[in-house]
């Protein structure tokens, strides 16, 4: 397979992994502290990682030094969208808060922009520019739409533009798993800390168990494959495949929560889907001119 067909599976399943990884966790969240959860499956994921790391022979530390800042970076980034990311998830139905996270493409190819010097035509720059409009529609910014878990969501899309550019960034030296290893220690390592002055744990009844395992085996899917997909193939034709994964928050959140968005939040994000499709197709016809 090609690098880019590559990435696009890639993206397609880190999107299911981690939809339904989010589904496993807003179950879990109704019984459970956030922080608790964070700090369980942190440490179920931190160990597997290890452990498959070790199997793989992927586990490297003796790295670069620009490396090892970069992976600190991308570290508190994936930290600071879990936390922000999960209390939006928690206080809003999945479909919506994974709406929000569709301008990610877009603003992924922002960030290349801004921070990469990659060029972007007009037409990309007007579909953009779209996609933030549909985002308005989503977010609707005013007392009766925007609160404060919308401003969250919109804060994970930040943490997670970060996190892909930063990941862009890291060379071939350093494995994918020690990679993902890194970010999830990260993630438990806040977990732990935000714990101390949390709300109490509460007792882990088996159903409570399985779903917090389950999110794990989930998490670590949704690691490992992001991380792959922002080194294999190019990001502006893996981005577009995101929009997978509203598709897996509107299925699991009517047959399990019962939510279905209503219709300025469905034109909202059909309104950004359509921005980052149009972006993708500029960039494939600007590459086949060239």
């Amino acid at each position: 397979m090609s690098p880019n067909a590559q990435a696009a599976l890639f993206m397609m399943a880190s999107m299911a992994s981690f939809t339904i990884n989010d589904a496993m966790v807003k179950l879990a969240g109704a019984q459970m502290p956030l922080f608790q959860i964070i700090v369980l499956r942190g440490t179920l994921a931190t160990v597997l990682i290890l452990l498959l790391a070790r199997s793989f022979g992927a586990l490297r530390f003796a790295l670069p030094r620009r490396d090892r800042i970069l992976m600190g970076a991308r570290g508190v980034s994936e930290a600071g969208a879990t936390f922000i990311f999960l209390s939006a998830l928690l206080n809003m139905p999945l479909a919506n808060v994974t709406a929000v996270l569709q301008i990610l493409p877009l603003t992924v190819t922002l960030g290349a922009v801004l921070f990469f010097g990659e060029r972007v035509g007009w037409r990309r720059a007007m579909a953009i520019a779209l996609g933030f409009v549909g985002m308005l529609l989503i977010v609707r910014p005013g007392p009766d739409g925007c609160n404060i878990f919308t401003l969250y969501a919109i804060g994970a899309v930040v943490c997670v533009t970060l996190r892909d550019l930063v990941t862009r960034r890291i060379s071939a030296q350093t494995p994918s798993l020690t990679a993902t290893l890194f970010s999830a220690v990260s993630v438990l390592i806040f977990g732990l800390i935000a714990s101390a002055s949390g709300p109490d744990w509460v007792e882990v009844s088996l159903p409570l168990a399985a779903l917090i395992v389950g999110s794990a085996f989930f998490i670590i899917g949704g690691y490992y494959l992001s991380t792959l997909v922002m080194r294999v193939g190019e990001i502006s034709f893996s981005a577009p495949f995101r929009y997978t994964g509203l598709v897996w928050a509107l299925v699991l959140g009517w047959l399990i929560f019962g939510e279905w968005p209503d219709g300025l939040t469905l034109i909202g994000a059909s309104v950004v889907v359509a921005s980052g499709l149009f972006a993708f197709y500029r960039e494939q016809v600007r590459r086949t001119e060239a």
